[in-house]
């Protein structure tokens, strides 16, 4: 990939506004989880140790391009102080005087927090006046937001058409990692896709048939396509007017030479509650009264094999109903193949989306994992083949 990091440019002097993503949750006040400004440190160290003044440009939660003091960034200032070790200059606006007056005002070795970019309307909406205005603040612009980056909104897709543009440290380890999985991947390659329904993954399935060597369908969307194989799944959640498209893709699969992995055996209950009463069956035969909640043994094992046989994992959506026990067996164990795989140097394993960073941390295996992405929508569209307007207004 073409893009500029932060090694491509002489920091030393600049103004340096850097797009993060330290949407944090809160909860009475309180930051309950840091990992989003953890994650921005090592560009924020970066910048400063090149003698760069950072200004950070970030949005907090909906406010719907007006200004909601509940969502102002002022709120977690001190926590991005503590976390980042740094002193926080906070401004009113992420425009005008107020930005103008905290930039100037900050010491060489402090940070510049503006305010919510999405009190401006016309930052969803990528005004291009509003773009200029950020833009007459710095110097350089620096994204470290690939969480951000499938939206065109005026910080993250206008701006850097109007200045020197680099990916940040995050940025750059994603966009890296990304393109190790299916941009310029060591093959085979195996994906694993699991969820509730076939229909919010058309795309993503679509396009992985025709990159990957090796398809791993779980969850609720396993049962669909069974369905449209002509088994009978009982009372499990499928989408059985997905079928014929289901058969599209099976079709498509084959055409492409890539192999589609359906679990061989399941586990199935009555109840869809924790410790529930359950069996092991195989897929062919679940009891018109119950329903699918897990893949089984075997198909952990047989799935083991393909992640043995395969030297590029990517991973998205656990393999069965991973919230409650024992319904997270399958999704753990294979999981645990992976980390170990990679562990071992045989495997480059990259995941992403918000129910599979929850099931590898569950499974005790996501920091053996090359790459976890916490991206959520942007890492999916990658995964669907779209193209991101912030990534793409980095190629210049």
């Amino acid at each position: 990939m073409a893009w500029k990091t932060l090694d491509d440019a002489a920091l030393a002097g600049k103004t340096v506004l850097a797009r993060v993503d330290i949407n944090v949750p809160m909860e009475d006040g309180r930051v309950t989880d840091a990992t989003r400004i953890e994650k921005i440190r090592p560009t924020v160290d970066d910048i400063i140790a090149r003698g760069g003044r950072v200004v950070l440009l970030a949005h907090f939660d909906r406010p719907k391009g007006k200004v909601v003091p509940e969502m102002s960034l002022g709120h977690i200032s001190g926590a991005v102080a503590s976390v980042l070790g740094r002193n926080v200059v906070f401004a009113s606006d992420c425009i005008g005087a107020a930005a103008e007056e905290a930039i100037a005002k900050a010491g060489p070795n402090d940070v510049v927090l503006l305010e919510n970019t999405r009190f401006h309307a016309g930052e969803e909406k990528n005004d291009p006046a509003l773009a200029a205005e950020m833009a007459k603040l710095g110097d350089v612009y620096v994204n470290d937001a690939f969480s951000a980056a499938h939206r065109a909104h005026a910080s993250t897709e206008g701006l850097a058409r109007l200045l020197p543009a680099l990916a940040g440290r995050l940025m750059e380890a994603e966009l890296r990692a990304l393109d190790a999985a299916l941009g310029n991947p060591v093959r085979p390659v195996v994906a694993v896709v699991g969820g509730a329904k076939v229909s919010t993954k058309l795309d993503l399935l679509g396009n992985l048939v025709s990159k990957v060597d090796h398809l791993v369908i779980g969850g609720g969307m396993a049962n669909t396509f069974l369905v449209a194989q002509g088994i009978e799944v009982g009372k499990s959640l499928a989408e059985r007017d997905m079928a014929p498209t289901a058969l599209e893709i099976l079709e498509k699969a084959k055409a492409s030479g890539c192999q589609i992995h359906l679990p061989s055996d399941v586990v199935v209950a009555r109840e869809f509650k924790a410790g529930a009463a359950n069996e092991t069956v195989a897929a062919t035969a679940c009891p018109a009264d119950a329903m699918i909640l897990d893949a089984g043994p075997q198909t952990v094992q047989a799935l083991t094999k393909v992640f043995e046989a395969s030297k590029t994992l990517i991973w998205n959506g656990p393999l069965g109903a991973f919230e409650i026990v024992p319904f997270n067996a399958a999704t753990n164990a294979a999981a645990q193949a992976a980390a170990r795989l990679t562990r071992e140097g045989k495997l480059v394993s990259v995941a992403g989306g918000g129910d599979t960073v929850a099931a590898l941390n569950q499974a005790g295996a996501a920091s053996d994992f090359t790459f976890i992405s916490t991206a959520g929508g942007a890492f999916l569209e990658w995964m669907e083949g779209k193209e991101l307007p912030g990534v793409k207004a980095l190629l210049g």
